[in-house]
C-alpha cells in the first residue's frame, strides 16, 4: 500500500507541484484506485496556490464537488489503462489531466492536476466557472480574483505540461518500490538476528520457540548432556535431531531408542548387546545400540520409564563411557553424546524415589523445555500451511486452502496432542476433502468444531447485580475477542468501539494477558 500522507515530503515531488503551480497555477492532487483524494484533509490548514481550489475547498459542497470530480477520473483511467494520460473536464468549468500510478502493474491510484483551461476553452468555461462559484456564495471580489489567476494549457506547452505531470507519478512509483525494497531487507535482517521461521525441521515464529532456537545454537558446540522436556507430540525427537546435526558429530551416527518400548531383559539386549548363549535365542554375538552409536549420539526417549537397574548401567555408561553386554565379563568402551527425553516430571520422580538422583543431574546438564503447542498458538497457521505444502508434494497436486473459519476453529482448539495432532489433523481433512480446493468447518474433526462451544456464552445472567452481569458480559466479549484476533489489542479495540489504552487497562482488570490465560489452560 502507498503511504499517501509521506508523499507531501518527498523533496523531487514537491520541486515538481511548485513548477506546475508556477507556470499554469495547476494544483496536484493524489487520489488512490477508488478516486478517494489524499491530502486534503479540511482539518489541516494548507493555502492552495490555485486561486479556485483554494476558494471550492473552502465549503462543504465545493469538497464534495471536488471529490466526486476525482472519483470520475480514477474510474475513468482504471477503465483505459492503455491510456498513459487522460484529460478530463471538471463540471465547474476547469479542465484536469489524470495520470495513472501503476506499481508491479497493478492500479495504485492516479496524480490529478486540476485548474486550468484548454486552448480555446476560456471563455465559455470562465462563465460556467463563474456561476458555479457564485452558488458556492463567494463575492464578487473573491470569483474575480480567482477567475483572473486561472492560466490557459496551449498546445505548445502541453507535451511539457503533460510530462511534468507523468514525472510525480513516476517518482510515487519509485518510492513507493525502494520502499518495499527496503522493508523486504529489513524481514531479511530481521531473520539474521533470530527471528526464524524455522530450525533444521521444526517450525515456530513464537517467543517460546525463539527461546529453543537461542538455546540450541548456544550449545551447538557442546558435548554435554542434555535432557529435553515436554508434552507427547510435541517435537522432542526433532530437537534432538537439530542438537546432532549441528554438533561437531553431524557427520557421525544418530541413534534413537524408545525406552519405553522393551520390557527390562529386551532393553538390556537392545541398549548393550549381548554374547552368543547369554540366553535362549542369543545364537550369535550382538552388538548393542550404545556401541552402534559410538563416536555419534544417542538419543534415548522416555528414559523416565527405565527400572532402578537399567539405570545404573545407564549411569556408568555416562560417567564412565564403559558398559557390559548381556552375558559378557569384560566392559566395552565407547564414546557417546547421550540426549534425553521426558514427557515425565523427572524432577517429583526423583523426590519420590522413582528415578536415580545422580542419574538426573548426570542427564540434565542442560535442560530445553520444548513448549506445547497451545503455548505457541501463533504457531499454529504457519504450522498448518506448512503441512498442507508437504501434503500437496507427498500427493503431487495443488495445495489445499483453510477457510478463514476452519483456521480460526483449529487457532481456538486445545491440542492436548500437540504438534503430531494438528499434523494427523491436517492429513485427515486433505484426504476426506476429495476434490475440494478448500477445507472449510465442516470437513474438520467433530472435537475441534465443537470445542469451546459449551463455554461460550449463551445469554446474559438476569438475577443479581446489574453492575456484574455487565462486568461478566464485558469479560467475556473481551477474553473471546483477544482469541479470536490473536491478541491484536488494536484490532479488537476498534471492533468494541474503545480505545487501545482502554481495552489495555479493562485487559488488566480482569486479569485477561496472554500469558497468565495461557498457564490457567484457558485458550
Amino acid at each position: 500500500m502507498i503511504n499517501w500522507d509521506d508523499l507531501e515530503h518527498i523533496h523531487v515531488i514537491r520541486k515538481l507541484r511548485e513548477i506546475l503551480s508556477k507556470w499554469w497555477h495547476t494544483e496536484v492532487f493524489f487520489a488512490d484506485d477508488r478516486g478517494y483524494l489524499r491530502g486534503t484533509d479540511p482539518e489541516k490548514i494548507k493555502e492552495y496556490k490555485n486561486l479556485v481550489c483554494n476558494l471550492v475547498l473552502q465549503t462543504e459542497r465545493g469538497s464534495e464537488l471536488l471529490a466526486d470530480y476525482s472519483r470520475r477520473c480514477a474510474t475513468s483511467m482504471k477503465d483505459h489503462l492503455d491510456e498513459k494520460y487522460q484529460f478530463i473536464d471538471w463540471d465547474m468549468g476547469l479542465a484536469g489531466l489524470a495520470v495513472p500510478i501503476l506499481i508491479d502493474k497493478e492500479f495504485m491510484g492516479i496524480v490529478l492536476a486540476v485548474g486550468f483551461f484548454r486552448e480555446g476553452t476560456r471563455d465559455k468555461n470562465s462563465k460556467i466557472l463563474e456561476d458555479h462559484l457564485k452558488k458556492l456564495n463567494f463575492s464578487g471580489q473573491s470569483i474575480d480574483e480567482a477567475l483572473g489567476k486561472i492560466r490557459v494549457v496551449n498546445e505548445e506547452d502541453l507535451d511539457h505540461f503533460i510530462e511534468l505531470v507523468d514525472l510525480v507519478a513516476q517518482e510515487i512509483m519509485t518510492f513507493h518500490t525502494e520502499i518495499a525494497a527496503r522493508e523486504e531487507r529489513i524481514t531479511e535482517l530481521n531473520k539474521e538476528l533470530g527471528v526464524r521461521y524455522r530450525y533444521d525441521a521444526m517450525i515456530g515464529k513464537s517467543k517460546p520457540m525463539q527461546d529453543v532456537y537461542a538455546l540450541l545454537d548456544k550449545i551447538k558446540n557442546s558435548e554435554s548432556t542434555v535432557m529435553i522436556e515436554g508434552d507427547n507430540g510435541t517435537g522432542k525427537e526433532l530437537i534432538a535431531r537439530a542438537i546432532h546435526y549441528n554438533s561437531s558429530r553431524k557427520d557421525k551416527i544418530f541413534v534413537t531408542q524408545n525406552c519405553s518400548a522393551f520390557n527390562e531383559n529386551l532393553l538390556d539386549s537392545e541398549l548393550f548387546g549381548h554374547v552368543k548363549g547369554s540366553f535362549t535365542g542369543a545364537v550369535k554375538d550382538k552388538k548393542g545400540l550404545f556401541e552402534v552409536s559410538d563416536s555419534g549420539t544417542f538419543f534415548l526417549d522416555e528414559i523416565a520409564d527405565t527400572s532402578p537397574s537399567m539405570q545404573v548401567k545407564l549411569l556408568r555408561v555416562i560417567q564412565e563411557g564403559t558398559f557390559i553386554p548381556v552375558g559378557a565379563t569384560s566392559p566395552k568402551k565407547v564414546d557417546v553424546r547421550i540426549l534425553a527425553a521426558t514427557n515425565k516430571d523427572l524432577k517429583t520422580m526423583v523426590e519420590k524415589g522413582l528415578f536415580r538422583e545422580d542419574l538426573y543431574y548426570r542427564l540434565n546438564v542442560i535442560n530445553i523445555r520444548v513448549p506445547a503447542l497451545r503455548e505457541r498458538k501463533e504457531d499454529i497457521p504457519l504450522l498448518a500451511e506448512h503441512f498442507l505444502e508437504k501434503l500437496a508434494k507427498e500427493r503431487n497436486e495443488k495445495k489445499k486452502i483453510l477457510t478463514k473459519r476452519a483456521l480460526e476453529k483449529i487457532f481456538d482448539y486445545n491440542w492436548p496432542g500437540n504438534v503430531r495432532e494438528l499434523e494427523n489433523e491436517v492429513e485427515r481433512v486433505v484426504v476426506l476433502s476429495g476434490d475440494e480446493q478448500k477445507i472449510n468447518v465442516e470437513m474438520l474433526s467433530e472435537r475441534i468444531r465443537n470445542f469451546g462451544e459449551k463455554t461460550k456464552i449463551q445469554g446474559v445472567r438476569v438475577q443479581g447485580k446489574l453492575k456484574d452481569a455487565l462486568e461478566e458480559l464485558e469479560r467475556e466479549m473481551i477474553r473471546e475477542g483477544l482469541k479470536r484476533t490473536g491478541w491484536n489489542k488494536s484490532r479488537l479495540a476498534k471492533e468494541l468501539g474503545i480505545s487501545r489504552a482502554g481495552l489495555i487497562m479493562k485487559v488488566d482488570k480482569y486479569g485477561l494477558d496472554k500469558r497468565k490465560m495461557l498457564r490457567k489452560g484457558e485458550e
